[in-house]
């Protein structure tokens, strides 16, 4: 069982122009959350770990998670708002995102109101500003200090300056989640925000020595690379039109997940036995399921029923 931790709020996408300003789409959000809904849609049993507002955009969340048949015994009901991320496009579909979110209740994850997990959990995967702005980055902290021996770890970065805008905080919770952490994921524009001008391959080889065992860096429509006991291996992306390009690196890691679980590869040792044939096949159906995501609007992750036979 996956257990996603993080952040769910709304992503509020400007419409058209009205006589008195826009009208406005809300969709239900955030990269933890995509993920939930990522690895549930594509069958896998998942838990969601977070903070959830008691207003009524909160209960919309709720809904959604349990439309989806993520499981909620790890959410925490609080009395505070939803954060909300106004979204707007460029021509290419690539958004950019403006967050209200100070105070809010994804935010007010607690050390002392930490849920137990469900003994089925074997994999964490944890990841964008839940990891950075407080009180949740201490308590998700706490969580992966005392689970990262007995359970999987995956961190997605996606670095987010419009929440935490000092890059110093991002870098040093990835310092701190390498040795804790065994499969890594990241944009080439987190690593151009992180470390600007190092070099990718160097990078990545400093972090496996740190104690991951894969560094996945994806790279939009020119698809992925992972650094692996098995090599460096790498996979185009799909040809697609694209509408926007929001949840895709969601659901490249739901996929990605995925893939894995079905293989039993979701292991510390399954990982770093990995044959190279494994690693481009989990890497190939996570771009198939990232190309559909980016061919509608928002985050609206594939079902499995969407993506090709998985070799």
């Amino acid at each position: 069982m996956f257990i996603v931790c993080g952040e769910a709020l709304f992503d509020v996408f400007a419409g058209a122009a009205t006589a008195t300003g826009f009208s406005l789409d809300a969709r239900i959000g955030g990269s933890p959350l995509n993920v939930a809904i990522g690895l549930a849609r594509l069958g896998q049993p998942v838990g969601f770990l977070g903070a959830i507002s008691n207003d009524f955009l909160g209960q919309r969340l709720l809904r959604a998670l349990s439309d989806e048949g993520v499981d909620d015994r790890c959410i925490v009901r609080v009395d505070a708002s939803t954060t909300l991320g106004l979204v707007g496009l460029d021509e290419t579909g690539v958004p950019s995102y403006a967050f209200y979110g100070h105070g809010a209740a994804d935010r007010q994850l607690t050390p002392d109101r930490l849920p137990a997990l469900p003994d089925a959990a074997g994999v964490l995967q944890l990841g964008s500003y839940a990891m950075v702005v407080e009180p949740v980055a201490a308590a998700l902290r706490d969580l992966v200090e005392r689970e990262h021996g007995r359970r999987l770890v995956a961190y997605d970065v996606n670095v987010r300056l419009n929440v935490e805008p000092r890059v110093d905080a991002w870098r040093a919770v990835l310092g701190w989640m390498l040795p804790r952490t065994h499969l890594l994921k990241l944009s080439e524009e987190d690593l151009a925000l992180l470390h600007p001008g190092e070099h990718e391959a160097a990078l990545a080889q400093r972090w496996r020595d740190a104690g991951v065992a894969w560094v996945v860096v994806t790279r939009g429509a020119r698809g992925a690379v992972a650094y692996t006991p098995a090599g460096v291996v790498e996979v185009q992306g799909r040809r697609v039109e694209v509408v926007d390009t929001v949840g895709a690196g969601d659901s490249f890691q739901a996929a990605m997940l995925t893939y894995l679980a079905e293989r039993d590869a979701l292991s510390q040792r399954a990982l770093r036995e990995a044959p190279r044939a494994l690693v481009m096949a989990a890497l190939a159906f996570a771009a198939d399921a990232a190309a559909v995501t980016c061919s509608r609007r928002g985050a609206d992750l594939p079902r499995r029923a969407e993506l090709p036979p998985a070799p």
